[in-house]
């Protein structure tokens, strides 16, 4: 591993709004599209989106920030950057690099977990088109028939492939012409699309009953702390905190380009992506007269497959959807597994193309192997090791590399400096909440 902070020349973001586009693609991801609007339902719609509201600007205007700048000051992923964060507190930067291959290995086993999802959705995608899906009418039998043979034990193999032959295509092509371009292409035309959706969905018999229960608030409900810790990781993990991939596309950011402006879009245009699901998803769901009741996979592949074929012209209502779920669930695989292929990169001094292939190989076979544990694997990483990672980077920036590095990190480029305040907030608020999300995950079983 390398121990020397010789600069590293690496590609990089062409401009402010390509990054943007990059960091919004890796937040919008399952996450958004089907936890969202399961927990607004679930909450009370409008009494949820409150603290969730409030939550997204607190760590967006924090966390967010923080783990861009941590990551383009020092220009490294991870490991590098807490090696010199250490290194600059005048101690040893093998143990900051040592520390910083947690949230690397971190990120590498979240992609592998989710790489299993997103071949899930290839394979749903590819039945949109075909028909296959509408054909399945509203037979559960046939549709949870379906999925159960695809969440399975080597149920899959050939989706996941193909899904991460896409995924690395655009990662060895480089940041700016793959990753950039992609999220560039994808993600412009998931809002687009997700909106046609809504409207349509919007003028369906019974969709009225939807928006009802979304801009409902039960001020009673506020008093239930248990709301309150719902709302918070799902903001925590919505926005992508976890000292991994933000840290690495921040390290690929110009140093002219303003950080809290970036991470105010992050916040602003995730949180956009999350209410557009949410105003599919619950009034499509009201169109049936269905209770949202039922979370996870289950919601995207089974009832709301159920649900589509309901609806007048369901089958091209199926392919949208799964399209727009195709390019949510890629853009944030593809910035998963950058942290590990950085690593290569920076630490190894590997070629884009050689920490590609290193970083595809591995995850093809793990991918394909755990496919029959994959909802065990997906927990034991997100709810303890990406929390850990947060909770790292958050250290490294705000108590290692101090008070006055921390603040020329974050202002460089900014048009409106940040202050006391913001640092105040940073290092003692933010902190505290990313340790509460380890503290719930390691007693509670998450936090949410």
């Amino acid at each position: 591993m390398g121990s020397d902070n010789t600069p590293v020349k690496q590609d990089g973001f062409n401009s402010q709004i390509g990054f943007i586009i990059a960091c919004v693609g890796s937040a919008v991801g399952m996450g958004n599209l089907w936890r969202f609007p399961v927990l607004v339902s679930a909450w009370g719609g409008m009494t949820f989106l409150i603290p969730y509201f409030i939550f997204v600007i607190l760590i967006g205007s924090t966390g967010v920030v923080e783990e861009i700048a941590l990551g383009r000051s020092t220009g490294k992923g991870p490991i590098g950057a807490f090696g010199a964060a250490m290194a600059h507190a005048g101690k040893s930067r093998k143990v900051g690099e040592s520390i910083g291959i947690i949230p690397t290995i971190g990120s590498l086993a979240l992609a592998i977990g989710y790489s299993c999802v997103v071949g899930w959705i290839f394979k749903y995608v590819v039945m949109a088109f075909t028909g296959k899906l509408f054909g399945m009418g509203t037979n559960m039998d046939v549709i949870g028939g379906t999925f159960g043979s695809t969440a399975t034990a080597f149920g899959n193999n050939t989706w996941i492939i193909i899904a991460l032959i896409v995924n690395f295509a655009i990662m060895a092509l480089g940041v700016a012409d793959g990753i950039e371009k992609a999220n560039k292409f994808m993600m412009p035309l998931l809002f687009v699309m997700m909106i046609g959706l809504a409207v349509y969905i919007g003028i369906q018999p019974g969709a009225v009953n939807g928006y009802k229960y979304i801009f409902t608030v039960n001020p009673e409900g506020l008093k239930d702390i248990r709301l309150w810790i719902f709302a918070f990781g799902q903001a925590f993990f919505s926005l992508s905190i976890a000292g991994n991939g933000t840290v690495v596309y921040g390290s690929y950011l110009s140093k002219k380009e303003d950080v809290p402006f970036s991470a105010m879009n992050i916040a602003v245009f995730d949180t956009c992506a999350a209410l557009l699901a949410a105003l599919v998803i619950i009034p499509a769901m009201a169109t049936s007269g269905a209770e949202l009741s039922e979370g996870g996979p289950g919601l995207m592949f089974i009832y709301l497959v159920n649900i589509m074929n309901q609806m007048p012209g369901g089958m091209i209502v199926g392919i949208i959807f799964f399209v727009c779920v195709t390019f949510a669930g890629l853009s944030s695989l593809v910035n998963l597994y950058e942290a590990p292929v950085a690593t290569l990169q920076q630490q190894f001094k590997l070629s884009r193309v050689q920490s590609v292939g290193v970083i595809g190989v591995i995850g093809v076979v793990v991918a394909v192997l755990i496919q029959g544990i994959v909802g065990s694997w997906m927990d034991a990483v997100s709810i303890y090791i990406c929390p850990i990672g947060a909770v790292l980077a958050s250290v490294m920036l705000f108590f290692v590399f101090g008070k006055n590095y921390t603040m020329e990190a974050v202002n460089t480029g900014a048009k409106k400096p940040k202050g006391e305040i913001w640092f105040f907030l940073g290092k003692y608020v933010y902190t505290g909440l990313a340790l509460l999300a380890l503290i719930a995950g390691a007693f509670y079983g998450g936090i949410g």
